[in-house]
């Protein structure tokens, strides 16, 4: 029965998806039909099939240099553009900086700030400060510190550099192929670099993990050190959330040189969908487009295995 729904999954993905996306994108290179990793990690052995549901030709043209969205349940791929391409990740890095911290650190652990030296986005931790490994978490993916991120690689076993090994081992665990990641906070350089093809799958982990999915889904947050007297107001930069329907999180990044990425959560129906963006130049706009033209030109068709007599 497996083997029949695996074949009936790639040839709906063949008549359905992929020879409308060519119009929009290159053809895939990739054409396997499911992405078995993402459709083993849903937990679901028939789960519903999404299938176009016109002949509808206007599908969303996007300015970011690669994106896709992925039927979570399935593993089917709903729009592609470029998935493998090696892109910066910028603090979308910091998806696998949490699952690092979080395989390491009990989230009461309290940590000492040192002296943290870093560009860009900053919760404003106090060197001396004591504060918990959950409040630096709400600090890394709400609010996107990168001093946060570097206390936690900082005290990692071997420092910082123990840290980024362990990222780059946490990669190969979860077969992201083609990415490298050379420090926590996702600052360009070094030949840090990802794909689309690759946050989706980190992400389709990551929001397994329920501590992970309800940090991202914080539209707002204050956390204190550890005697209470550095207070930190953290507002979630994602714009989605709280105000597009069914978005649960995961993380934004931005640098000069990566420009505007997203890997976007989102359920509607019980339909979960992945959707990352890489090199937008309006991460928020294009992903809210996506989302509603996903939503609005799939149907999901359940599939009913065949039973011996």
């Amino acid at each position: 029965m497996k083997l029949l729904y695996l074949a009936l999954l790639s040839f709906l993905l063949i008549s359905t998806s992929a020879l409308s996306l060519t119009k929009i994108s290159s053809p895939p290179q990739k054409l396997s039909g499911v992405d078995e990793f993402i459709r083993q990690n849903s937990g679901k052995e028939f789960p519903p099939i999404p299938v176009l549901n016109s002949s509808n030709s206007s599908f969303p043209m996007l300015s970011a240099e690669a994106a896709l969205a992925v039927d979570l349940d399935s593993g089917m791929r709903l729009y592609e553009k470029n998935p493998d391409s090696p892109l910066l990740p910028a603090s979308t890095t910091k998806i696998v900086t949490a699952l690092v911290a979080m395989d390491y650190y009990p989230e009461g652990l309290v940590l000492k700030v040192g002296n943290v030296s870093v560009d860009g986005q900053k919760m404003g931790l106090v060197p001396g400060e004591e504060i918990t490994v959950n409040n630096l978490l709400y600090g890394l993916l709400v609010f996107s510190g990168n001093d946060a991120a570097e206390v936690l690689a900082q005290n990692y076993p071997g420092g910082r550099d123990g840290f980024v090994t362990a990222m780059n081992l946490k990669a190969k665990q979860l077969s992201l192929t083609d990415s490298y990641f050379t420090n926590p906070s996702g600052l360009d350089g070094n030949g840090l670099i990802t794909s689309a093809r690759d946050m989706v799958r980190v992400s389709v982990v990551a929001m397994k993990n329920p501590r992970f999915a309800q940090i991202v889904g914080t539209k707002e947050k204050v956390v204190t050190s550890l005697d209470g007297k550095i207070v930190h107001r953290l507002e979630n930069i994602n714009q989605l959330l709280g105000k597009i329907a069914g978005v649960m999180g995961v993380k934004t990044g931005w640098t000069e040189d990566a420009r505007e990425n997203l890997v976007t959560y989102v359920t509607r129906d019980n339909h979960p969908v992945v959707i990352a963006l890489l090199g937008s130049q309006d991460r928020f706009g294009e992903t809210k487009e996506l989302i509603e033209w996903i939503f609005g030109n799939y149907d999901w068709k359940e599939v009913k295995p065949l039973h011996s007599p």
